[in-house]
């Protein structure tokens, strides 16, 4: 058989049931035979969509996330979403072909199509390496994967040149192995003794909170997590990624949107119970004045890599394990013990919380009394979970439209949010939303996202009418760059930004940009558009999109003006600031 299919068949083996990937004459022998293996192949129009397709995909199944590039160019088309899906930690499976043996590894000189790929993308993920030979293939895959599942997940990339991938060659005929029998399959446990010595810390606490990050996401493990709030009656924060691990209604959730409130519980606390984060920028690194000072709050840190252990705020209780295994044996533990009165104690303080969320949403919620021309921004996430269901995925992309949207909308049901939260790359969430569709298909898909954002991959509307995902963009159109022009008015001139709202077009710097009609755009690619210029027209529209039954873009004309304006964006510029410093 050709390398090609020899691939396909380990991919069979692993249980990967879709492939997203453009196809070339460079993998004939690879893509032609996925079909003959029970293997779906979803092409979009551009290989980096196809990375941020897996990597969603990925995300909300737990599984393996795979896409294919060809050799060269294609390789080059992919780097962005390479770059975008390690950083946000999901697990996905580059295959790339590379030009024939002899000319490639070193390139002899004026190679077509050709670049170290192996190399450029080795420091960009887990794992990079080719397979130069056919008895090599097998062994390559199995060490791809090997270091695809173990510890944070991430981008592995496989690349084999086009002449093992389309010719044949004698291979062993008997099953290929399963899993298991090449890599660890069962999530790592923590030792039974670290189990109680950190149950041992909670209970002597006064104050504890969880702190969750997005490897609670990798695990699954929200269910786990909501139980261990719920028996210890402790606030939970969470990461930017992480938002969508608990239901934000719940008592115990502290929303991430409620900046002041998040800094009041992380300075209250006096154990924090770490999961699966490593406190990041966004995190404010886990430093003061953002969290309590390290000597006057104990931390217990779980993560699934040992070198995230301290990395950035200090520890007291360290263990290597998966978030879920974990959390379920502490609860269990936990379930043994006595608590004394600290949970009573803890449930009060959990109400005086409830009136700061209560307080916090109060303040948010003065934009959505205030007029403006066309649709405004702070309407569109709360008409949404008016439109869509509670267990809807919805993705975030964009500039001043993200915060817009992640700040007024309430994360209900776990997996169903996500975006770029580490990495912040325009363009992303249009991939993204397809490869939630195809992840799950029965679900509600829609992305809200900027006109800037969209103006990146507006082609894969044609991808998703091809292959019959009806999912919704809602366009969020104010024709400019706005976190950009923003920040670029206060700079030149802040005082009539602040009286006037901005500044003429001829005084910013490239920030304006021309009108796309993404709702005309989308009707000549066999999609529903609509054009939606007032608040009370965006809930009939959405219904009318997903009555459609299609792929549906919603143009919205948002107000210009107050679209820059959006809340607590002083505070995300702050973030990129080191804690106490400048």
């Amino acid at each position: 058989m050709t390398g090609g299919e020899r691939i396909v068949r380990l991919l069979q083996a692993e249980g990967v049931e879709v492939v997203f990937g453009i196809v070339d004459g460079s993998y004939f022998g690879l893509y032609s035979q996925l079909r003959e293996y029970g293997i779906r192949l979803i092409s979009p129009r551009h290989e980096t969509s196809a990375v941020h397709m897996a990597g969603a995909y990925a995300r909300l199944t737990g599984k393996l996330g795979v896409c294919l590039a060809s050799n060269g160019p294609g390789a080059a088309n992919a780097l962005p979403g390479v770059a975008v899906e390690n950083g946000e930690g999901n697990r996905v499976l580059l295959l790339t072909s590379w030009r024939r043996s002899g000319i490639v590894d070193p390139d002899r000189g004026g190679t077509y199509q050709y670049f170290d790929q192996v190399a450029v993308m080795r420091p960009m993920t887990k794992w990079s390496e080719a397979a130069e030979s056919h008895a090599r293939v097998p062994e390559a895959f199995r060490r791809a994967l090997r270091h695809s599942w173990r510890g944070r997940p991430g981008v592995v990339h496989l690349t084999v040149p086009e002449d093992i991938l389309n010719t044949a060659a004698e291979y062993p005929s008997e099953p290929d192995p399963a899993p298991e029998r090449y890599r660890v399959v069962e999530p790592l446990a923590p030792p039974t003794v670290l189990v109680r010595q950190a149950a041992d810390m909670l209970l002597a606490a006064e104050l504890p909170m969880i702190h969750a990050g997005s490897g609670i996401v990798h695990a699954g493990a929200s269910a786990e997590l909501q139980a261990l709030a719920e028996l210890l009656r402790v606030p939970v924060t969470t990461s930017w990624a992480a938002r969508d691990v608990i239901d934000e209604r719940s008592q115990v959730s502290i929303p991430m949107g409620y900046i002041d409130l998040n800094n009041q519980v992380r300075n209250e606390a006096d154990l924090v119970l770490a999961l699966g984060t490593r406190f990041g920028e966004t995190d404010w690194w886990g430093k003061p004045p953002y969290w309590r000072e390290p000597h006057r709050q104990r931390t217990i840190q779980v993560d699934i890599d040992a070198d995230m252990i301290g990395v950035n705020k200090p520890v007291d209780l360290a263990i290597v394990a998966d978030v879920r295994v974990f959390l379920s044996a502490l609860v269990a533990e936990l379930r043994q013990r006595d608590h004394g009165d600290g949970p009573r104690a803890r449930t009060a303080k959990l109400e005086d919380y409830a009136e700061g969320k209560r307080a916090a949403r109060a303040t948010l919620d003065t934009s959505l009394t205030t007029d403006g021309e066309g649709v405004h921004s702070a309407r569109v996430a709360p008409t949404c979970q008016q439109a869509f269901d509670d267990d809807a995925i919805l993705v975030v992309d964009g500039g001043n439209t993200a915060i817009w949207a992640n700040l007024f909308h309430e994360a209900r049901t776990p997996g169903s949010l996500l975006s770029t939260f580490k990495f912040g790359m325009l363009g992303a969430g249009v991939g993204q939303t397809l490869g939630a569709k195809v992840a799950c298909p029965a679900r509600q898909v829609y992305c809200i996202l900027g006109d800037g954002a969209m103006g990146f991959h507006c082609q894969e509307i044609e991808t998703a009418v091809r292959n019959e995902l009806p999912v919704v963009f809602l366009v969020l159109c104010d024709r400019q760059w706005g976190m950009v022009k923003i920040s670029q008015e206060f700079a030149l001139d802040p005082d009539r930004t602040l009286l006037e709202g901005g500044l003429p077009a001829e005084e910013t710097i490239n920030t304006d940009l021309g009108e796309t009609r993404f709702d005309l755009l989308a009707e000549s690619m066999g999609a529903h558009g609509e054009r939606v210029s007032h608040d009370d027209e965006l809930q009939p529209a959405i219904e009318r999109a997903l009555a459609s039954g299609r792929c549906a873009v919603l143009h919205l004309d948002v107000d210009r003006k107050a679209h820059k304006f959006a809340p607590n964006l002083a505070v995300f510029k702050d973030m990129h600031q080191e804690p106490g410093g400048s």
